[in-house]
This record gives structure tokens, sequence and C-alpha cells, in this order.
């Protein structure tokens, strides 16, 4: 339905009520007027009559008929006026405009009978004997004694062409006024809507959000709407300065939140879902938001999670598995939402990604347990051997001597296995302490001693350790600490290099960074170890690290020098081609 604006309802009703008005009065006026106006005529009429009667008077007295018609021609020709001169039998006696012999009794007609009745009679009505409409008044020829009668007529004509020319003057001016009035009544409408629309156009503002805006002071009764709208828009300006505000803080706090965190309303529609929930699912948050839950996530144990979330008041836990690329492990949390009524109107999700901390916990595990087999079979075998030596059963010094010597050996392993666990832990307690100095060196020094220390188990294998490093290459270091981790790199390329091979320790330097690679041309690491080569204890082949005489911490030690120098070690790997592991150092 279509609505007319404020303005076409008053502007007409503003027109017709002064149309009426003006139409009214036009027509109450006209009207007095004519009844004026005749009334003015028979007052003439009634004066002409009088003074006609005085000169007809004698010769009616006389009984002279013919000298009252000739009288009543002559008096009627020079007033324009009609006189007619009737006897008490209703008799003409003299007539301006006809013979009185020719005319009618005129007993009946009605300004007589007034005449009669009251010595003064008018009417208005067509002359049967001129055919025209005239207007009579007629009076007694005497007011003691009735002699007759004398009556004087106009055509009303002329009076009613004076009329409608008053007429066409009333009706034009009302016209005039009508026309004065639309203009002025459309300025006044438009006085008052005016506001009204500049009202509207400023709500309608507001309802964009420009609420900066102000509705300008009116009237007293637009004034009072336009402070309450100033009012409102000021009210909502501050509440949605502060939703906003919460709002930003709450998507804050969602964005920077390591667990996902989904928002679902009853109808299982995504309301909201972070930054963190949308990677771990891998969906994008734009398209999720308002589709159902269900089609977008395909995960069975989720979904009947979100449905427990729903229908339970009380908080939801449970453990997920999702796999994908990878296998993650969630730790869900649900609660239920409610509205302002206290009607349940949702839930939130969040997902806790424990695959760090069950990756942990399994190194762990694995650490608790590497160690208690590498610390076992030392340990055994000292007290096997003590155990043989102290019962005394032992008579030939020989191979006493190599029981000891077995003790021995094993005593180095197990003193090897705990002071590279204290190094182990010596850094991860200086590192976090920030307790570790640097200072700016040349690196050339730094290998070249790692290199010396690692000769004579070099000779014994006939290996060449050739080094290609510039003179000039400063970096900021803890000498003592880079020194052990590219020793530690030089023993396990000798450890696993066949004998009369080369091991090249190469140093590249661009604007980032500093790579320094040590490269063999032992067996070689197979792809599914390279992701664990670095962890602690962690072997390929256990056996031959015994027998080489290897703890298992020698790379977990490089790691760790490199994590403290804020670099990081990586290797390249081929099964029987050699591997080369690179420790890269950042340049400041």
């Amino acid at each position: 339905m279509v609505r007319k604006r404020l303005l076409w309802q008053l502007f007409p009703s503003y027109l017709l009520i002064m149309l009426a008005v003006l139409i009214a009065s036009g027509w109450y006026a006209t009207d007095v007027f004519h009844s004026f106006y005749l009334e003015q005529i028979a007052e003439v009429l009634r004066a002409r009559t009088t003074l006609v009667r005085a000169q007809i008077l004698p010769f009616v007295e006389k009984q002279d008929f013919d000298e009252v018609d000739r009288l009543c021609k002559k008096l009627g020709s020079e007033s324009s006026t009609r006189i007619t001169v009737i006897s008490t039998a209703g008799l003409v006696i003299g007539d301006t405009d006809e013979d009185p012999l020719n005319m009618l009794n005129h007993m009946d007609r009605a300004e007589i009978i007034g005449a009669m009745d009251s010595d003064f009679g008018k009417s208005i009505r067509r002359s049967p004997t001129l055919g025209i409409d005239m207007m009579y008044v007629a009076i007694k020829l005497k007011e003691t004694d009735s002699l007759g009668f004398i009556r004087t007529a106009l055509p009303i004509s002329g009076i009613n062409k004076t009329l409608n020319n008053i007429y066409s003057k009333v009706f034009f001016g009302i016209f005039a006024i009508v026309l004065c009035a639309a203009v002025i009544s459309l300025y006044v409408s438009r006085r008052i809507t005016n506001p009204i629309i500049e009202m509207q156009q400023i709500a309608h503002d507001f309802a964009e959000g420009k609420l900066d805006q102000r509705v300008p002071p009116y009237n007293a009764e637009f004034g009072i709407l336009a402070e309450s709208l100033n009012q409102m828009a000021r009210q909502l300006n501050e509440r949605i300065k502060t939703i906003t505000g919460q709002r930003n803080e709450l998507e804050a706090v969602l964005t920077s939140m390591s667990e996902g965190v989904i928002a679902v309303d009853s109808g299982r529609h995504i309301v909201s879902i972070n930054m963190a929930a949308s990677k771990l699912l891998g969906i994008e948050p734009q398209q999720a938001c308002g589709h159902n839950i269900e089609e977008v996530i395909r995960n069975v144990e989720l979904l009947e999670f979100v449905r427990k979330t729903l229908d339970s008041d009380k908080p939801v836990e449970a453990e997920m598995l999702l796999r994908n690329e990878d296998e993650r492990f969630f730790q869900l949390h649900g609660a239920s939402l409610s509205d302002n009524f206290g009607k349940r109107s949702g839930a939130v999700i969040v997902l806790t990604d424990m695959t760090r901390m069950r990756r942990l916990e399994n190194v762990r595990r694995d650490f608790v347990s590497n160690v208690s087999h590498e610390l076992r079979t030392p340990v055994t075998s000292i007290q096997g051997f003590v155990e043989a030596l102290r019962d005394r059963k032992i008579s030939d010094p020989v191979q006493a001597g190599r029981y000891l010597d077995i003790i021995a050996k094993h005593s180095d392993r197990l003193n090897a296995i705990i002071e590279d666990l204290l190094t182990l832990s010596r850094l991860e307690q200086e590192g976090e302490r920030r307790e570790i100095t640097f200072e700016k060196v040349l690196l050339k020094p730094v290998l070249a001693a790692a290199i010396e220390l690692s000769d004579t188990k070099a000779k014994e294998k006939e290996i060449q350790i050739n080094l290609d490093c510039s003179e000039e290459i400063e970096i900021k270091i803890n000498p003592t600490l880079l020194e052990q981790a590219v020793l530690n790199l030089i023993d396990n390329a000798i450890k696993y290099s066949p004998a009369q091979s080369n091991i090249n320790i190469y140093v590249k330097r661009n604007e980032k960074d500093l790579s320094i690679s040590v490269q063999d041309s032992g067996c070689g690491i197979e792809e599914k170890h390279k992701a664990r080569i670095f962890e602690r204890f962690f072997v390929v082949d256990k056996g031959r690290s015994r027998k080489l005489g290897g703890t298992g911490l020698g790379l977990a030690i490089v790691k760790h020098i490199a994590q403290v120098h804020r670099g990081f070690v990586s290797v390249r790997s081929k099964p029987g081609a050699g591997s080369t592991f690179i420790l890269y150092l950042p340049v400041e």
C-alpha cells in the first residue's frame, strides 16, 4: 500500500476547508445581497408610488379617469417606471404601458391584497401583460377612504443583471482568495512537514549509523521531538561504541587464542569461529558463518559432541582424534548458552590442540625408556663383572684384567651419557635464564679448534677433514658452545663415514644468516628418520651406535646449541649417499 506524504494529507484538507468556508460565505453573502437589493428596490418603488399618488389622487377623486391614464403614461415614461391605478373593484383606471380597458381585474394580485391588508404590498412575478418578470409595489390611494390603489413596477431583469454582476465579482473574489489560500496552505503545510521530512532524513541517517548528526531545534512541539531524537542518537552512539569496543576486544581475544572456538545457535548454525579453529579444522571463517555445522565439518565425533553440548545443561568434555594429513589430538570443552529469558540459544565449543603435548609426552616416555635402557646396559655389565671378580673364581690375571677393561669401558660410557645429559640440562637452563654470554669473534679459528680435537679419531680411520671458510668472517657467538656443536657433528661424521674418506666443512654467509655445513660420505639416513634424528637417545641403528661408542645425545646437544644462538640445524641425506648437517646462525 502506497502511503501519502503528510504534505498531501494536510494541504488538500486545508484547501477543502477554506474552499467550503468561502463557498458557504459567498453563497450566504449573495443571498444577503439579493435580499438587500430587492428590499432597496422595493423601498425605491414605494417612495415613487407615494410621490405619484400625490399627483394622481386629485384626478381620481374627480373621477377623471382619462387624465389619470394620461398622467400614468407621462409619469411612467419620465421615471422609467410602470404606474398602474386600480379601483376598489380591481378595475384598472390608468396604466403606463397598456390600455386600461384591455387589462384584467387586478384584485387577485398579491401586491393589491397586501396593500389592502397592511396599506403596503409587494410581489415579484411574471407580468401576463408584458411577459417579463416584474417587481410590484402597491399602496392605497388614500389612507382614510378606500378610493383604490396605486401600483408601481420595475422589470427585475436589470436587477438580476446587477445581481449577476455582483455574483460574478463575489465568485471571482472567492476564486482569487482560494488561490491565495492554496498558496498559503501549501506554505503552511510545508512549514509543518519540512521539519518532519528533515527529521525523517536524519532518522534514516541514524539507522545507517551516522549518529554524529543532530536534529536542529524547531518550535516547542517539534523541539521536544528533536531533542528526543538527539538524545536517542547520543545514547545509541555510546552503546554502539561500547558494543563495538566489547566486540573488538572479544575478537582480539578470540584471534589471539591458540585454542579454537566455535559458537553455534540452537539450530546448529555456526555463529562465530575464530582463526585458530578455522586453521585446525581447515575451513574458511567467512564461508562457515551462517551455515549448518554439518555442512562445514564432516567429523562425526565433533558433530556428536556439539549435539551433546546443545542437549546438556552442564559443561561437556571429550577427546577427539582428527586424521587429516597427520594425526592431531584435541581436547574438547563445550558449554551451552542461554538468552536473556533463560532459554537455551546455542553452545560454545573450545578445541585445544593437544598434539604437541601428546608428542612431548611420547618423547618424554621414549626419553625415560631410552635413558633407562642406555644406563641399564653398562650398569648391568659392570655389576656382572664386579660380582665375578668379587667371587674370586677367576685365577687368571689376564682374564681378570680383561674384565676390568670391560668395566672401565662401560664406566666411561656411563660417564659420557651422564656428561651429555648434564650438558643438555645446562644448555636448557642457561638458555632460559639468558646466562650464556656471546662475543664477536673470527669463525675460522673456532672451526679449526674443533677439527684439531677430532684429528686423532680421524687419523685412526685415515679420514681427511677439509675446511672452506673465509678468514674475515666474524660472528657473535659463544665460542665454546659452537666449538662443541661442530665437534659433535665432526665426531658423528667420523663414526659413520668409511675409512679413507673425506669430511668437508664449508661456510656460507648472506645478509640474514650464516650456515656451517658438515658433509660426510657415510651410509646416509632414511627419510622416515629425519624428523626424529635430533631427539635425545634416538639412533637409527642402536647396536651400531653402541659399538661406535655413541650416547645418542650428540645431535640433541647440537640442536640446543643452535637454539641458544637463535638458530637451527637441519640435515640433507639419502641412504648410501652420505649426509650433510647444516648449522644455521643469524647474522646481526
